[in-house]
């Protein structure tokens, strides 16, 4: 049905380069004849917390324990904007990078935030699609406010004189039928494709646990390790305390974000986003300069550390392959070569998340403490022995390695086609009126649902 689509019969200039010919019954308004600014104020601070990202939209915060109270530093959220089904939300700090979007819930956001509330001609998923296009992320930039980037705003008049494309409200709902419809497929696709990583990732672990904790001999004896979640391990080897395996644990810091000549410098500066997103790294989501190193007492780590989220989740890791600082969310661990190799170390600690996850405490957020996480043991064998082990988990997980590759290519290409095609279709490129109308009726739970994949997949990919 997707191959099948065509262009509209007509089309005719919208009179804005950036944007380019539209369909020719189309018209082009501001944005402000489309929504109105609504600023209703929560007097409980007991509805539903809602968050926007640039990946996600508007989703609900839950707390990292995953019970229903809401995820929030505030002592209370009395005085926080009400939100209605169907309102657009806007980060006004955030907005030139996407963080936007139509609410699928009743709830509250942050005082900082925009709520907007469409006219009655007006179909707001269609809003949803077109002002996070990369097209409008670039317009939005543009008219924000301010002199660098992390000090532009989104104020109601910037945003007000932003023009947008007005389709037919028929049209309108044929594209929003058509790309729930779209996203449905996608979603089920990319889902089937994460569960085949899922599981090839299981048998990865699986060789990986053996290998790092009973070795390569079945038949050599064993001893009780002391240690609950270890159980035996090779009767030759040690359990020593992280502490007196490697020489330090560096904790991180995090610059002004106010000073712009704090960042964007040539120094890795590693977040627990960065660690979810690579095992191995190389680069950041963001980096930081020398003036902002200094200014936040932070420390430049060799390759070969091993980095820590020591908060927001506990105990993902990956290693440093070039020298590189992190913020307060993670630690480093500086190996002690003549006892461990640091690639050993890494493998033994990802098998230990768990244990790492129950050293942590806290009331805003779990944390894993410098003093907790030094007093961890690890099985140790010699060097010679960890580098054997080495050995057979790269020649025993090559293969796996290269089916969970080939599986991310494919998401990444299915999110690539995705972008692709809400652009063409939501500007007008592809004329999808005649496909929605011979679509199949479907549970509006499970569009959302897959709207929903689509998105948190999205932001998936991005960390």
């Amino acid at each position: 049905m997707i191959a099948d689509l065509k262009p509209y019969p007509e089309y005719k200039e919208s009179g804005l380069p950036w944007l380019g010919e539209v369909p020719a019954h189309w018209s082009i308004r501001r944005v402000k004849y489309l929504l109105h600014e609504v600023d209703a104020r929560s007097t409980s601070g007991k509805e539903q917390l809602l968050r926007v990202s640039q990946f996600t939209g508007v989703s609900q915060r839950k707390s990292m324990d995953g019970s229903d109270m809401p995820d929030s530093r505030a002592a209370s959220l009395v005085g926080y904007k009400k939100v209605s089904t169907n309102d657009l939300v806007i980060n006004i700090m955030l907005a030139w990078n996407g963080s936007l979007g139509v609410s699928r819930y009743e709830g509250i956001a942050s005082p900082a935030y925009c709520v907007y509330r469409f006219n009655k001609d007006i179909v707001p998923w269609y809003y949803h699609e077109l002002l996070r296009l990369p097209v409008y992320k670039g317009r939005i930039k543009i008219a924000s406010t301010g002199v660098v980037e992390s000090r532009l705003r989104l104020y109601s008049d910037d945003l007000g004189r932003i023009e947008a494309i007005l389709p037919h409200q028929d049209d309108q709902v044929a594209i929003v039928r058509f790309l729930n419809w779209a996203n449905n497929r996608l979603g089920r696709a990319i889902k089937a494709k994460q569960k085949q990583i899922a599981l090839l990732n299981e048998q990865k672990q699986a060789i990986i646990h053996r290998a790092v904790t009973r070795g390569l001999d079945p038949s050599v004896p064993l001893k009780p390790s002391g240690i609950p979640w270890l159980g035996d391990i090779p009767a030759h080897w040690e359990i020593q305390r992280i502490k007196y395996v490697f020489k330090r644990i560096v904790g991180g810091s995090t610059p002004a974000s106010g000073n712009p000549n704090n960042w964007n410098g040539d120094i890795v500066w590693i977040t627990p986003a960065d660690v979810s997103k690579s095992s191995f790294l190389t680069k950041s989501i963001r980096t930081i300069s020398n003036q902002g190193m200094k200014s936040c007492s932070t420390e430049l780590v060799p390759a070969d550390s091993i980095i820590l989220t020591s908060r927001a989740p506990v105990g993902n890791v990956a290693i440093a392959k070039v020298p590189l600082c992190t913020n307060q969310g993670c630690k480093a661990l500086i190996p002690a070569v003549s006892k461990i190799v640091p690639m050993f170390g890494f493998w033994c600690l990802s098998v230990m998340k768990d244990e790492l996850q129950s050293r942590a405490s806290g009331t805003t957020f779990f944390e894993i403490s410098t003093n907790k996480l030094a007093s961890v043991s690890i099985p140790l064998p010699k060097i010679k022995e960890q580098e054997r082990i080495l050995e057979f988990i790269t020649k025993e997980t090559d293969t796996l390695n290269i089916s969970i590759e080939h599986f991310e290519h494919e998401i990444e290409l299915l999110h690539e086609y995705r972008t692709r095609l809400v652009a063409d279709v939501v500007t007008g490129k592809l004329d999808v009126r005649e496909a929605a109308a011979k679509l199949p009726e479907e549970e509006i739970e499970e569009i959302a649902e897959a709207s929903e994949d689509m998105e948190s997949a999205d932001e998936e990919m991005a960390v």
